[in-house]
């Protein structure tokens, strides 16, 4: 998570990438973007908007040595010399160029930059945008014809989202520089993250939150949710938001003890979690501080559904674990030989 309040822009230069597939090819500027006040304006709080609640760091990776992953190399070398910039830029654009191992992969703008006064954990420092651009939007613009006003369409970015984008602070810990990212058109999971960037989530509180509570939401649809039903599921996940709102800290054996009476419950959690972890290839800790952030961002995602064969699909609120006990009846109606079910409530909202 960043704070965007002193940032400014100081070097920024678009290129256009292809895809080696459909043979598009790269496009490279020669020189920097000259802004006027107005796109300034606009184009500052567009590129940084989005991580402002990015709370999950990643961390450069490689399989052999650190020194080989290109995007790490690539920002050391404008962190150091600012010079290099244009030209470092076209590397990187080619390394993604590189990336693009099947046809779905889209062609579009790169926009990099370098930012100044970024905040990140208290330090002010620099940061490094990687921004691409895979889809454009529609829009009219109007001109005069004879006399009249006219209308044609024209095509251009959209302000309103960022469809890929990294952040490389210029800040280190242990594990290494900090990378933040964001990727709302994910048509392939290893294409930005881990084959362009070649980045890992940061050993932190905010992954251990996130892999612990992922784990939980799994474990409610595929072992509670198939054995006891949505209702047990649903209060499931309301037990496991609450306890983690009302601990700093979850150590594994008190949460099972609070949220499974039965011991053969808690054998089954536990036979859960190994086998989460060998699919997933991650630990799950028994005992970290709860991230609120990620808690937060986690329970949204955790919506228990009952999805029908009829295309209707019926939502239950994880913060009222009950109300499907209380609201909702189940049934079978002989002279339409189907099942049903009957949702009680005074307004709707």
């Amino acid at each position: 998570m960043i704070k965007r309040t002193r940032a400014a822009i100081s070097k920024f230069i678009i290129h256009k990438v292809g895809n080696k597939f459909n043979s598009a090819t790269n496009v490279f500027s020669e020189d920097l973007v000259s802004f006027d006040e107005e796109s300034y304006n606009l184009m500052l709080p567009f590129l940084l908007k989005p991580f402002a609640n990015v709370a999950e760091s990643y961390r450069f990776n490689h399989h052999a040595n650190i020194e080989l992953n290109e995007i790490n190399n690539y920002t050391n070398e404008i962190f150091t010399e600012e010079s290099s910039f244009v030209e470092i830029s076209k590397h990187i654009v080619t390394h993604l160029f590189e990336q693009s191992n099947s046809a779905q992969i889209k062609t579009g703008d790169v926009i990099i930059a370098l930012f100044e006064d970024i905040e990140f954990k208290d330090i002010v420092t620099q940061a490094i945008g990687i921004f691409k651009i895979e889809n454009k939007v529609d829009f009219f613009q109007t001109y005069m014809e004879k006399e009249s006003l006219d209308v044609y369409v024209q095509q251009g970015i959209s302000t309103k989202k960022l469809d890929k984008g990294c952040l490389i602070i210029n800040y280190s810990d242990p594990e290494g520089r900090a990378i933040l990212s964001v990727d709302n058109n994910n048509y392939d999971a290893q294409y930005w993250v881990q084959h362009f960037l070649n980045v890992k989530y940061a050993d932190d509180n905010n992954q251990h939150t996130q892999n612990y509570m992922e784990m939980c939401r799994d474990f409610s649809e595929d072992v509670i949710k198939e054995d006891f039903g949505v209702h047990e599921q649903s209060k499931f996940l309301a037990k496991t938001v609450d306890f983690m709102k009302e601990h700093e800290h979850v150590n594994y054996n008190d949460f099972k003890d609070e949220l499974f009476e039965a011991e053969d419950h808690k054998e089954l959690f536990e036979g859960y979690k190994k086998e989460y972890e060998d699919t997933n290839d991650v630990l799950i800790r028994n005992q970290f501080a709860v991230s609120d952030i990620v808690l937060k961002k986690q329970k949204q995602k955790m919506k228990t559904e009952i999805k029908l064969d009829t295309n209707i699909q019926i939502k239950l609120d994880i913060d009222a674990p009950d109300a499907s006990q209380e609201y909702l009846e189940k049934g079978y109606d002989e002279e339409k030989k189907m099942k049903f079910y009957k949702v009680y409530f005074n307004e709707e909202d």
